[in-house]
């Protein structure tokens, strides 16, 4: 890797990937049923579950996160990337 994948403030990686590596087989599950959903929406099409599917992997990533199978860090890369989230600062509040 070269200098301009790595983060000069942190020293990480930019690409954040890595972030999903070991993960439990019913939160990856709950992922791929998500990107599923995702896909039928951002296509215009009628899908009626999207609203379950949301919710059972935020609950999975919170489950994951509070059982210490994750960290914080996994789970709010996970929330950005596969529910589409936006983290705050709390110094913004």
């Amino acid at each position: 890797m070269n200098n301009n994948e790595y983060d000069e403030e942190t020293g990480l990686p930019k690409d954040k990937s890595y972030l999903e590596c070991g993960l439990p087989q019913w939160l990856e599950e709950s992922i791929e049923q998500m990107e599923a959903a995702w896909q039928k929406k951002d296509n215009g099409e009628e899908y009626f579950h999207w609203d379950c599917d949301f919710c059972t992997l935020q609950s999975d990533i919170n489950v994951a996160e509070v059982e210490q199978i994750i960290s914080s860090e996994q789970a709010w890369y996970l929330r950005e990337k596969y529910l589409r989230l936006k983290r705050y600062d709390d110094d913004i509040f």
